[in-house]
């Protein structure tokens, strides 16, 4: 379904929600398009090319409409290699602490890798002589219409406008050298590296500079991490502490939880991301239960947005639980425990990570 490549883990077909294997995950630092996690939060818009347009308004000192040819013709085009990563991603595991009603389980495939190529935002709000200002947001709408939102609506987010100015934040329109595929935002989609992949529109049609963040339901009452004890079907806008850059994760991708291995010795491997503009610093693993630690190898970085890959060649025997944590460049760890950060609607998962294997 949608080009991706079989063995992916599919919550949901409308709309469509997958995540691929660990395994093919771990197969390399860019994910290639037919492994690349898909969140959607209603139909897949279908827009040619030629039929797409961009209209940037709000605290600018003319308005202004684009055409494709126009974007990737009229600003000089630009690359970065960054990883998104769902919100959700890892929430099975803030599952197994308690229930999460109307959720989908994703496991830690829910982030991935590519090389962006398109214009950065900020060359596009100075050719709309967008106004400045640290107080400032930038918001992004989208054609793509959701039922999952009260009342149904279009898309939407925005960011701060200090981020949206930032070198890194593309409006892109390929994908690891290709055109950008339609279930991946295609023709154009916005690239927000650092935070979390809901900020990245997928689709976009609007940029809209104001002096609030938007009132879009996802941006207003979704995607904010609310008290444990809060109902999330009466929560509203404002409610909880609304999410923008990713914490700091890692995960376990081989082997993958509940295999049968050969005893004896064992490549482990993993990803770690550190969101924003921290680096991962350092990932330590554990094979008893985190009495002792060894510190894995870590790939070289692809770029300051990107996750590291790591791995550690270890020996196994028995039943055995690896536990994986990362540093990053601050001095700051993850938690270890996902019961301290369970929440309703089951958001930021960055506990250790952790699976448990039987070596014969």
């Amino acid at each position: 379904m949608w080009g991706k490549r079989d063995g992916f883990v599919v919550h949901d077909r409308a709309p469509f929600n997958a995540e691929p294997s660990r395994s093919a995950l771990a197969e390399g630092a860019i994910t290639a398009i037919d492994t690349f996690y898909s969140r959607n939060h209603g139909p897949v818009p279908d827009i040619e090319r030629r039929e797409w347009r961009l209209v940037v308004t709000g605290l600018v000192g003319q308005d202004l409409t684009l055409t494709f040819d126009e974007l990737t013709s009229r600003f000089i085009p630009r690359s970065v290699v960054a990883t998104l990563q769902c919100a959700g991603n890892r929430r099975a595991g803030l599952a197994e602490v308690r229930e999460i009603p109307g959720e989908d389980p994703w496991g830690p495939c829910a982030t991935s890798t590519a090389e962006w190529r398109g214009v950065r935002l900020c060359d596009v709000l100075d050719a709309a002589g967008a106004h400045t200002g640290d107080d400032l947001h930038v918001a992004f709408t989208a054609p793509d219409v959701s039922s999952l939102a009260d009342p149904p609506q279009p898309y939407g987010s925005s960011i701060p406008a200090a981020k949206a100015r930032s070198d890194e934040v593309l409006l892109a329109w390929e994908m690891n050298s290709a055109p950008l595929p339609r279930v991946h935002g295609g023709p154009v989609r916005v690239v927000v590296p650092g935070y979390i992949g809901a900020r990245s529109v997928k689709w976009v049609t609007g940029i809209t500079v104001q002096p609030r963040p938007s009132d879009n339901y996802f941006q207003a009452t979704a995607y904010r991490i609310l008290p444990p004890d809060a109902d999330p079907d009466t929560a509203g806008p404002g409610d909880g502490i609304s999410l923008s850059s990713v914490a700091l994760n890692c995960d376990i991708l081989e082997p993958d939880d509940g295999a049968t291995v050969s005893a004896g010795p064992l490549t482990v491997r993993g990803y770690a991301f550190a969101g924003d503009d921290r680096g991962v610093a350092r990932v330590d693993v554990s094979l008893d239960g985190g009495r002792t630690w060894c510190q894995a190898d870590l790939e070289p970085e692809q770029s300051p947005w990107s996750w590291r890959l790591w791995s550690l060649c270890a020996t196994v025997a028995g039943p055995v639980t690896i536990t994986a944590r990362a540093w990053d460049t601050t001095g700051a760890m993850q938690p270890e425990s996902a019961a301290a950060l369970w929440n309703p609607k089951g958001y930021a998962n960055n506990s250790w990570a952790r699976v448990h294997l039987h070596a014969n």
